[in-house]
């Protein structure tokens, strides 16, 4: 059966907007809370943001190749949850890790990032656990900083992003559902990258966590 093309080119390249955003926020909070991380920690949090903008990027590029008519690349769609979601896992256990150990110190062994298989269950909870984790530690960071409405922020970015991880395991065949999928990825990483922007203003780079 010949499949159904629910991507346009103007909703792919609109695709890549939330990534943008994701990847300035990413690195804003990278450079200001370099100096507050074990060098574990660190490469955790970098690694995972660094796949959660990968995993954006390539669906995004999927969408566009696809709706462009070049190919229907599945590979870059398949692997879109998982690596998402393992990266969200190491960013959360990566700003975890900053709260609990002081700078300096050598954190343990971290488990390898499990093997990645069918089906979305351990996806979704990697995602909603690794997410957790982040935002957490970033409002906990936020609370320090007297900044609840960064909070706030956050707290709304948890609940869009929690919403587009759930969407984006269902494979939707009405255009109209596509846009309110990319309008509340939009929205998400809006809020992520405010909530980070608010922080930077306030001196997160200079804060002292512990």
């Amino acid at each position: 059966m010949e499949a159904v093309k629910e991507f346009t080119i103007p909703m792919a390249l609109v695709d890549f907007v939330p990534v943008l955003l994701f990847a300035i926020a990413a690195i804003l909070l990278q450079r200001d809370l370099y100096n507050k991380m074990s060098k574990g920690a660190f490469a955790l949090f970098a690694a995972g943001t660094i796949d959660v903008i990968a995993a954006g990027a390539l669906k995004a590029l999927y969408k566009l190749l696809y709706a462009a008519d070049v190919c229907d690349f599945t590979p870059l769609n398949a692997m879109f949850f998982p690596v998402q979601s393992i990266g969200f896992l190491l960013a959360g256990i990566g700003i975890l890790a900053m709260l609990v150990h002081k700078q300096g110190e050598t954190l343990p062994a971290v488990a390898a990032a499990p093997a990645a298989f069918s089906g979305t269950f351990v996806f979704v909870t990697l995602m909603v656990a690794g997410l957790g984790c982040m935002d957490f530690g970033l409002c906990t960071i936020a609370k320090k900083l007297k900044k609840p409405a960064a909070i706030a922020l956050l707290c709304v970015s948890f609940v869009l992003c929690l919403g587009m991880g759930y969407l984006s395991s269902k494979n939707f065949e009405n255009a109209s559902m596509n846009w309110i999928a990319e309008g509340v990825n939009v929205c998400g990483q809006l809020c992520f990258l405010l909530a980070a922007c608010l922080m930077h203003k306030a001196g997160l780079k200079e804060l002292k966590l512990q």
